[in-house]
């Protein structure tokens, strides 16, 4: 699906009741069909802006359109997996697949729908375990499996992999990689991980410290599968640009810290 976002600022309220600002017109395109990482130092705004892009929370000012339709709530056009899995823990695999289906298919849609994710994931032989009995990849693929599931156009994933380790990031990465070459789906990835950004993207969207603006959109002209000899020069490239951005943070931290 076709996503605009136009001048896009978000300012909060802080306990001090100074304004925090964290986005600064922010201005994108994003084509159907486009794998796009936002990336950036820790607290530009990221996670902020794909928050708005899912309805959750409303921009200042500035709107963001999906196809014809300013977003302005959450809805079946757009899907969402977040840091964490957030499975429902008395459901059993299958049961936390369906759950957001319930409202408009029927029971053997719904078992459809799960197995067929859950086989595109590689957790069919699962769909009756709970998520305790899981390891935290597992838990993640169920989560992408339920996202994938609502059959949205637009699929939003906030930092999915932080959490897990570099073995099991690296597969889960190349599990989405096919699941976006298989449906085509237009995908809005948040990452701390410059490699990740370049390995699964068409382009890295580079914001800057806070406020969070955009500062470059870097287009990842490799070919898929992508190999690390032909990525390295392009995380230099990226680290170039976001150097300057996380000194400033650190100069920020740094004063903040000095002033208490």
């Amino acid at each position: 699906m076709y996503l605009n976002i136009d001048n896009i600022s978000k300012s909060f309220q802080r306990q001090d009741e100074q304004q925090l600002k964290a986005l600064e017109n922010i201005n994108l395109e994003i084509n159907e069909g486009e794998f796009i990482s936002l990336l950036g130092p820790s607290g530009c705004g990221k996670s902020t802006l794909l928050s708005i892009m899912a309805g959750l929370s409303k921009p200042t000012s500035g709107s963001v359109r999906l196809e014809n339709n300013i977003i302005t709530e959450p809805g079946p056009d757009k899907s969402m997996v977040f840091q964490e899995p957030a499975l429902f823990p008395w459901m059993s695999v299958k049961e936390n697949v369906t759950f957001p289906l319930r409202k408009n298919f029927s029971k053997k849609e719904q078992e459809a729908k799960a197995a067929e994710y859950l086989k595109m994931v590689h957790l069919s032989q699962f769909a009756e375990n709970y998520p305790h009995e899981l390891s935290g990849g597992m838990q993640q693929r169920v989560a992408i499996a339920r996202a994938l599931a609502m059959d949205s156009g637009l699929l939003l994933m906030d930092e999915p992999f932080g959490a897990l380790d570099e073995q099991t990031r690296q597969v889960l990465q190349d599990e989405v990689e096919k699941i976006w070459l298989d449906t085509k789906k237009t995908i809005v990835f948040v990452t701390h991980s410059i490699r990740e950004a370049i390995k699964l993207s068409d382009r890295v969207i580079i914001m800057s410290a806070r406020p969070g603006t955009v500062i470059s959109d870097f287009r990842v002209n490799l070919n898929r599968p992508r190999q690390q000899k032909d990525m390295a020069a392009l995380e230099e490239d990226v680290m170039a640009i976001l150097k300057t951005e996380i000194e400033n943070v650190m100069k920020e931290e740094l004063q903040y810290a000095g002033s208490r």
